[in-house]
């Protein structure tokens, strides 16, 4: 998928999230592309991934419709993600990391570095966070040695918002989308740092923490009430 196809899905997304477009209402190719400035095809695209998200529904042969799910659903998802994720890296600290994991994971350790080090946010650099952040969380949960853990992951991945790069970013307030961003980093590195320690209880309660900060940190830093405070607000 290209960085244009990329950007359309993080743009439905948080169109979604926002409630511009409503649980149960069918959206079209055409009226969304319209809506974007975009062609049909990255919009397709876009409607096949937040399928697989959970986000969307098929509503006929060719059409989708806003999956119909509340604010409780989705901390549940998260907070599920949260305890599957937490156990892999607890398991994994406890097991110890190999050189070429450690080396792996600091890969995206760097990435991230790289992508905040010029202090600011752009929009294309949202898409490249999303990959960098599902990589170090795929490396982790992939490495714990349980392929329940990853498949329960897998399943739960598809409800609303649940997977790891489902981010969603006010590109109206990147200044403040940023600092979280600068958290997140900040996690990672904690959880990296456990890991190497074979700490697995602080591990495992960072990724728990970790989880939330799509959905709590926002708030905190000015960004307004979290993504389910805000479509029960609209509701």
């Amino acid at each position: 998928m290209s960085d244009s196809d990329k950007s359309v899905v993080s743009r439905l997304r948080k169109l979604i999230g926002e409630g511009f477009y409503q649980p149960g209402e069918r959206i079209g190719e055409v009226a969304v592309a319209e809506q974007l400035g975009v062609s049909r095809t990255p919009v397709r695209l876009a409607f096949r991934t937040l399928e697989q998200e959970g986000l969307l529904q098929r509503a006929g042969k060719r059409g989708f419709m806003v999956r119909e799910f509340t604010e409780a659903d989705v901390l549940c998802a998260v907070e599920v993600r949260g305890v599957l994720e937490g156990l892999a890296a607890r398991r994994l600290a406890e097991q110890g990391l190999s050189p070429a994991l450690a080396e792996e994971l600091t890969v995206w350790i760097q990435k991230g570095r790289e992508l905040l080090a010029k202090g600011y946010l752009e929009e294309r650099d949202v898409d490249v966070w999303s990959e960098l952040n599902r990589r170090f969380h795929e490396t982790i949960v992939g490495s714990a040695g349980s392929p329940v853990i990853g498949d329960a992951i897998a399943r739960n991945n598809h409800l609303p918002f649940a997977a790891a790069d489902s981010i969603v970013i006010d590109s109206e307030a990147l200044d403040r989308e940023y600092r979280k961003l600068q958290l997140a980093q900040t996690q990672h590195e904690l959880v990296f740092q456990a890991l190497r320690h074979g700490e697995g209880a602080r591990a495992e309660m960072l990724m728990r923490e970790h989880a939330f900060i799509g959905l709590r940190y926002g708030e905190l830093l000015g960004l307004g009430p979290g993504f389910g405070q805000s479509r029960a607000d609209d509701d």
